[in-house]
């Protein structure tokens, strides 16, 4: 191993239990559902110490790409309004959108690139996707990359 960090992708069923409560300690702490380290690791069962040893080395990989331009891919139905009620969704969670592709629409959907810088978003990535997923007229969205 060289002195740069190494950074890998594992299913949060193969870590162990600490790394995980100490993922949902920092959420705890980022929803304000906590107000303090020492709150937080109360509720989650792990020591503070073991919080503080752990915070900077783990995250989940939605939090990654938190606060970078995101590539989103969208499915709409050809009906007036779902567009814009997509966009409203991304302005409202708090996206700014930089750039907008839309195919012509075939066989009643068109496919609708974003792209989208997510610094101000107040919630995940994923809280994002399912409320966009949740819009009427939207078919499917997906995160396609940063």
């Amino acid at each position: 191993m060289g002195t740069h960090p190494q950074y890998f992708i594992v299913d949060a069923q193969a870590l162990p239990e600490i790394f995980l409560k100490v993922v949902e300690a920092k959420r705890l702490l980022d929803t304000g559902e906590c107000g303090t380290v020492n709150q937080a690791a109360v509720q989650v069962g792990i020591s503070r110490s073991a919080f503080y040893k752990y915070k900077d080395a783990v995250r989940p990989f939605r939090d990654m790409l938190n606060g970078r331009i995101l590539n989103f891919q969208v499915l709409l139905k050809n009906e007036p309004g779902v567009l814009s009620a997509v966009l409203n969704q991304f302005a409202q969670c708090g996206a700014n959108i930089l750039t907008i592709n839309q195919s012509i629409p075939a066989g009643g959907s068109a496919a609708v690139s974003i792209g989208a810088e997510t610094s101000g978003l107040g919630m995940t990535t994923e809280e994002l996707l399912e409320r966009v997923s949740g819009e009427k007229g939207v078919v499917r969205c997906e995160l396609l990359g940063g």
